[in-house]
């Protein structure tokens, strides 16, 4: 019998090198899945990892009692006492928020900075014999506290006399803004809006115009509006998102200031082509300005506007405005603080972090901790579960080995990978041994939650039952909030019912005198 040695030894070496190669492939980990479009821009990433705004509605209003000024008031009047920057940059830091807007200018034209282009403004104040720059003390305020500072620069100016005069008031507009955007340092916000009045002058804005010049001048800016491009208006005047609210938008679906379809604002769309998410904007009182009549809401009443905007992927813009003397109102601060303390006592413990995890499956193999269920308890946007590709079983389980009770659910996607969750819901194991659905929702995005009857149980399970691609989840929180129990916030599939009187900013102007933005 005769052998042929070289064949056989090539035999080997092809096995050899078969297996060097695979064990070589294993020492490599997997990938990260590719991202769904849209996605978001730094810019976006930063706006809503802020998650809350404080607003800061302040001008010649403020000493007239009313929310849209005329325009032809004496700058006279503007004189606050005490103005103190500092103290509402340290109101809003000690209650959690982390950026601070100002109003600039509002509707009646007064700047809120000595501006080359109008002397309406401070400057024709006796407020620090008229050499005062509200913005500027803000912004070095809010500088040394590390927050950041947006502006708001009203489009509609009712003292301008060049409004109406579209190529002269869109030039004198941009001279403002530039003015706003090359003195005081990084600005990472500018709220822009199409209020206006009925009767009022006929005005075409340059829109593109003023966007590309404000991330020509402040890259890092995030831009708001009806229509984007960086955020969108939620539809509504009540701090309030739809229970179903997707980043994705057309931004070409609506129109600045005009009568836009509010569900579609409110909800966004599946099929969206831009990366647009809501902001919801509210007022800590009735009003938009201060009024010594008004008083604020409850912070119980905050905390259900926190659930329904934060708490649905949207940045709650609270307006908290100064008074009459430039601070903000001692019973302002203590709703705020109370508002401060419910969320630090519900939010500061994660049940979840005490349970054993595993998963349906994991990307990569169970035994890949780049992609484990694990990394549902760390906190930030760039550690995630991912399943194994192919599977149709998207599912994750926390197990207890004790009684939990619990009412809160918070999930969180990496929406840097794009926004995927359709829909999803949470089970827990009865003492029968049986699943039963504790709650189920719509989206989840940056941040969702979840409030529902309190329920106890030692296994979990987080189904999500259809998404756009393979689910990916950075955060997973279990919560139990003793505050909302008696006012339970119904948030799954049934609809949004909002407040008889939303104000909205395409409302008459003698109908609406209560709206300012």
């Amino acid at each position: 019998m005769t052998l042929n040695i070289p064949n056989k030894l090539n035999l080997n070496i092809i096995i050899i090198l078969l297996f060097i190669s695979r064990t070589s492939q294993s020492l490599h980990p997997k990938p990260p899945p590719i991202p769904i479009l849209p996605i978001p821009k730094s810019r976006q990433i930063s706006w809503q990892i802020a998650e809350m705004a404080l607003f800061l509605h302040f001008g010649t209003n403020t000493f007239t009692n009313t929310e849209w000024g005329t325009g032809h008031v004496d700058p006279s009047i503007f004189n606050p006492s005490s103005l103190n920057a500092t103290q509402w940059v340290k109101v809003a830091k000690d209650s959690g928020f982390k950026r601070v807007i100002l109003t600039a200018k509002h509707h009646d034209g007064f700047c809120l900075w000595p501006s080359q282009y109008t002397d309406y403004s401070v400057k024709s104040s006796p407020w620090k014999s008229g050499s005062g720059d509200v913005v500027a003390e803000l912004a070095k305020a809010a500088r040394n506290a590390g927050l950041e500072l947006g502006l708001y620069l009203s489009p509609w100016d009712r003292h301008e006399s060049c409004y109406g005069e579209t190529l002269e008031y869109n030039e004198y507009y941009m001279g403002q803004m530039t003015e706003l955007l090359t003195r005081y340092g990084e600005i990472k916000y500018i709220f822009l809006d199409g209020a206006k009045g009925d009767g009022e002058k006929d005005m075409k804005y340059f829109f593109d115009d003023w966007f590309n010049l404000i991330h020509q001048l402040q890259p890092g800016a995030a831009i708001f509006s009806d229509a984007g491009p960086d955020t969108r208006w939620v539809g509504d005047e009540a701090g309030v998102a739809g229970t179903t609210c997707w980043s994705l938008f057309n931004c070409s679906a609506v129109k600045i200031g005009g009568d836009n379809d509010l569900r579609y604002s409110r909800e966004g769309d599946p099929f969206g082509h831009d990366w647009v998410p809501a902001e919801c904007d509210v007022s800590i009182r009735p009003g938009w300005f201060w009024h010594t009549s008004e008083k604020p809401k409850s912070a119980l009443t905050l905390l259900d506007l926190y659930y329904k905007s934060v708490g649905r992927n949207c940045l709650l813009l609270l307006n908290v405005p100064p008074n009459s003397s430039g601070l903000i109102s001692d019973e302002d601060i203590q709703v705020l603080k109370e508002f401060s303390e419910l969320r630090d006592s519900i939010f500061s413990h994660n049940i979840a972090k005490s349970a054993l995890l595993s998963a349906s499956s994991t990307r990569g193999g169970p035994n890949n901790s780049q992609f484990g269920p694990q990394n549902v308890i760390e906190e930030g946007l760039y550690t995630y579960w991912a399943p194994d590709q192919g599977q149709s079983d998207w599912e994750l389980y926390l197990d207890f080995r004790q009684v939990i009770t619990f009412n809160v659910l918070e999930l969180q996607e990496p929406i840097q990978m794009g926004q995927r969750i359709i829909e999803f819901h949470l089970d827990i194991l009865d003492e029968n041994g049986k699943w039963q659905q504790v709650v189920s929702g719509t989206t989840v995005g940056y941040r969702r939650l979840l409030v529902f009857p309190t329920v106890k149980s030692h296994l979990l399970r987080l189904v999500i039952d259809k998404s756009r691609v393979c689910p990916l989840i950075s955060h997973l929180g279990i919560y139990m909030d003793s505050y909302s129990v008696s006012r339970h916030v119904s948030d799954t599939h049934t609809k949004s019912k909002f407040i008889n009187s939303l104000v909205f900013r395409r409302t008459a102007y003698n109908r609406s005198q209560s709206a300012s933005i």
